[in-house]
């Protein structure tokens, strides 16, 4: 009993038990839903526009997940060419698709709201959203621009330090803008560190899981089975963001000391 409550205690087991409150597992799931509805149409878009993109937003997503060349091809053909893309996307299209990003944006605030125990923002605030997704479109067209390390060692890990870096930046500042200056950046750079050292850590793990899964799902479901792998790794990126968010949160109260409350909550602009 005693050693139970120790672990309860501990910075794992008040981890755990903040995601468990948070339901951290649904959460990721609807992140995963709502990125693959509403967020990827949009990147394929506006990676298409970009001339240096190559593959555009398939490219991107193979570097992301770390598949083979075997397996890339398949993730090109879900997701068809750049040009393809382009010509056919209407107008009308493109603002639906930016109106749903904004619908996503939203609910990356809400959640990060419920993981610092903070009220829901005005309504006021919902040009956050907009600023959110153009910074989130900028980082991700930055990996599908940047052309891949190859097998030089030095080139692989300048590119990989690089990446730690942007993704701890960008973070960093998504949380800031996401939860209107109500929480101190001191108190969020764990959070951000936590996220990128996991999203690295994910990348590892999709080399090792997903890659082969999309070979063989494709053989065996066809397009389907590759959508499928897609969407499990989007579950995992949304419980890497809200579980790295968590982490940040419990980092920073064990190293201060106290835990803090709506009461302690910094006024905007701190």
């Amino acid at each position: 009993m005693r050693l139970w409550r120790g672990l309860a205690r501990s910075p794992i087991g008040v981890g755990w038990n903040r995601g468990r409150d948070l339901e951290l597992m649904h959460r990721a799931m609807g992140f995963a839903a709502l990125g693959f509805v509403t967020l990827v149409p949009l990147l394929i878009v506006v990676a298409a526009t970009d001339p240096a993109s190559g593959q555009g937003f398939a490219r991107w997503l193979s570097q992301a997940l770390g598949v083979a060349e075997s397996s890339q091809d398949e993730v090109e053909r879900l997701f068809g060419m750049p040009g393809q893309a382009l010509q056919r996307t209407t107008a009308f299209g493109i603002a639906a698709l930016v109106v749903f990003g904004l619908t996503f944006g939203s609910a990356v605030q809400t959640t990060y709201e419920k993981v610092w125990d903070l009220p829901a923002a005005r309504w006021h605030t919902m040009w956050r959203h907009v600023v959110w997704l153009a910074m989130l479109i900028v980082y991700l067209l930055a990996f599908v621009s940047t052309p891949l390390p190859g097998d030089a060692p030095l080139s692989a890990l300048l590119g990989a330090l690089g990446d730690l870096a942007g993704t701890v930046l960008f973070f960093w500042v998504s949380q800031r803008l996401l939860l209107c200056g109500r929480v101190r950046w001191r108190a969020l750079l764990p959070g951000a560190v936590a996220t990128a050292v996991s999203m690295a850590g994910l990348r590892v793990f999709s080399q090792l899981v997903f890659s082969p899964l999309i070979a063989s799902s494709a053989v065996t479901y066809g397009p389907f089975g590759t959508v499928l792998v897609v969407q499990s790794w989007l579950v995992g990126v949304g419980v890497v963001v809200y579980g790295g968010a968590i982490a940040g949160r419990v980092a920073h109260e064990m190293w201060t000391g106290r835990r803090m409350t709506r009461e302690e909550e910094p006024p905007p602009g701190m």
